[in-house]
């Protein structure tokens, strides 16, 4: 028997401007539920997890939370008060019987400064302190919000394992597949008002998706086919005027509305970069650059060529120097020493992550012209701004609201649009993935593939690199970057295979003699020491040891009745993956430091 839901949301309603948004919404959330919700931006997920969290009243319908049951909600955009502290706002989110230590760890593992003021924290640092603020507690019930958004790399991984350790039920919306998949057990899909679930993890949904649309389509063209034949009844028969027949005739206008209901989902997304000229076949090409600031070196001795028709990602911790390496490569930042040529020809379209492109104050349309007019020229056809923003999913009622306005989605989509209509063949992508929807970040995704310019792209979106870029560049400590072939997962396998092969070559090569060079070993430090070689050897079977038991774990914990059936058994299990993902990330980085060192030697 199934316990008793800690969450339930039963006939839900809600009606913007006129228009439902939600219409008879049902949501149950189980002791140890993972629920990945999903669905198109403007579709209410956003506001679906306000009304679960109390924050938002529905127009109908039946909202039932377990009494005494703790819910902590993680909102897009966070709002600190008038906290003194972070470590003040993120205890403020404890209750009565939460343990305080958990202030300082989540507080530490977020890389934040307890004494900060939250009202100075960037948005990274931002969503990170809101983080801590909803997990330090462990609630029973867990609602985020894109917890991804803004995270490096590093935070991400360390929210998965953290996500997976907590015993409570959580429902997350993101548009971070990778996150999805690793995190969840089942699916809600919100669509047209209203949701289906699947009782399987993300990694299921969109072959399941795709599936439902199938069959969506071919019910619909059988209501289209009896449509006709019902048409044709009442246009050639001569009794479609008698009272005995007005029955069948209120039948036809009923399935006319079912097909007008039917076909009444939200656009689809148009995206096409505007197109210009070819570049020159070399884009750019660096020689040994270096950049520092103070005593801090962000890139040292960085060589590569970009050629057109390359897509390159660029990944790694917040304050790595991706941004700095970026601006070096497109001539917004000069290096302190090295060289950066460029070819010729180069249109470079600039996505900005910060969107300080738009306008806060301005309308949607002259944020889209700069002011000029209400017409917009795309490759090199002059198009009227409702026409154009509608590609991008904007009413034409939307046209004039101040961008200050939109939600997050929003306002990705009209920087995306304006940065698109920009005539170029260099198009340049800070964290492009930022806000968008699972369906737009698919077109983003062709749109890249194909583009026939070259593309430079900074995301910590793993899925999205794995997609489409040609090459990936990453950090290798002390101002070293490496650029690797392939997107983010073949830059791991990589990393791992020269950790093998170096580590043959080792093997095989015959131990040195004593005598002269031994002493000359001694006198200086020109190779590692025997525990490092030690520790060097035996890492990788310790990372493999590692992956292997996670994997074990997390396929054991992923059965969404484990938590009901033995709550003991999950508390173990939980307990065990937080500790080996603590050991794997404390290995891998031991792992990369020596292999650091062991170049440097070697060289």
């Amino acid at each position: 028997m199934a316990p008793p839901p800690l969450l339930r949301l039963d006939g839900v309603r809600l009606t913007f401007g006129g228009t439902p948004l939600l219409s008879g919404v049902e949501l149950n959330v189980l002791p140890g539920d993972r629920i990945a919700l999903v669905g198109r931006n403007g579709s209410g997920k956003s506001t679906l997890l306000k009304i679960a969290a109390g924050r938002v009243e529905p127009d109908g319908g039946e909202v039932f939370r377990k009494p005494a049951a703790t819910v902590r909600y993680l909102a897009q955009e966070p709002d600190f008060g008038d906290a003194p502290s972070v470590e003040a706002y993120v205890a403020a989110g404890l209750g009565p019987a939460d343990d305080p230590y958990r202030v300082t760890f989540c507080i530490e593992a977020l890389g934040l400064r307890a004494d900060a003021r939250p009202q100075d924290l960037s948005g990274g640092e931002a969503r990170r302190a809101a983080l801590a603020r909803v997990l330090a507690p462990e609630p029973d019930i867990l609602l985020l919000d894109e917890p991804t958004n803004h995270l490096d790399l590093p935070t991400i991984e360390w929210l998965e394992g953290e996500v997976a350790g907590l015993r409570s039920a959580v429902v997350v919306i993101s548009h971070d597949r990778r996150f999805l998949e690793k995190t969840t057990t089942a699916t809600v899909w919100l669509d047209r008002g209203a949701v289906r679930r699947l009782d399987e993890g993300f990694g299921s949904f969109e072959r399941w998706r795709d599936k439902v649309l199938e069959e969506e389509e071919r019910d619909l063209q059988k209501l289209s086919a009896k449509i006709e034949r019902e048409e044709h009844w009442l246009r050639y028969g001569v009794t479609a005027r008698r009272t005995r027949n007005q029955r069948r005739l209120e039948a036809l206008h009923t399935m006319r509305q079912e097909r007008r209901d039917a076909r009444r989902a939200t656009g689809n997304v148009v995206m096409q970069a505007g197109e210009t000229r070819e570049s020159g076949k070399l884009v750019v090409e660096a020689e040994a650059v270096t950049k520092a600031y103070g005593e801090r070196v962000l890139v040292k001795d960085f060589s590569t060529r970009i050629l057109r028709g390359d897509r390159i990602g660029f990944v790694g911790p917040n304050g790595a120097g991706k941004t700095t390496l970026l601006k070096m490569l497109i001539g917004e930042t000069e290096p302190d020493q090295g060289r950066v040529r460029r070819g010729t020809n180069l249109d470079l379209a600039f996505l900005d992550q910060k969107r300080a492109a738009l306008r806060d104050g301005a309308s949607v349309a002259d944020n889209l012209t700069d002011g000029r007019g209400d017409q917009v020229m795309v490759n090199g056809e002059l198009r009227h701004v409702v026409g154009y923003l509608k590609d991008f999913l904007f009413s034409p009622e939307q046209i004039r609201t101040p961008v200050g306005m939109l939600s997050g989605g929003e306002r990705a989509r009209l920087l995306l649009a304006k940065t698109l209509a920009t005539p170029a063949n260099f198009l340049v992508l800070d964290e492009p993935t930022n806000d968008l929807d699972m369906e737009t970040l698919d077109l983003l995704e062709e749109l890249v593939a194909n583009y026939p310019g070259t593309v430079l792209l900074v995301s910590h979106d793993r899925d999205f690199l794995d997609r489409t870029v040609t090459s990936t560049i990453a950090p290798a400590g002390e101002g070293r970057w490496i650029e690797y072939a392939g997107g983010y997962s073949d830059m791991l396998i990589q990393r791992r295979t020269a950790a093998s092969q170096e580590k043959a070559k080792r093997e095989e090569s015959p131990k040195a003699a004593p005598g002269a060079a031994g002493t000359k070993a001694a006198a200086a430090p020109t190779k590692l020491s025997f525990k490092q070689k030690f520790a060097l050897d035996n890492l990788p079977k310790e990372i493999a040891r590692l992956e292997k038991a996670i994997a074990k774990t997390e396929t054991e914990m992923a059965d969404p009745a484990l938590f009901a059936k033995n709550p003991k058994r999950f508390d173990e299990l939980a307990k065990a993956l937080e500790k080996d993902r603590a050991a794997l990330a404390k290995a891998e980085d031991e792992w990369l430091e020596l292999e650091m060192l062991q170049a440097e030697l070697g060289g």
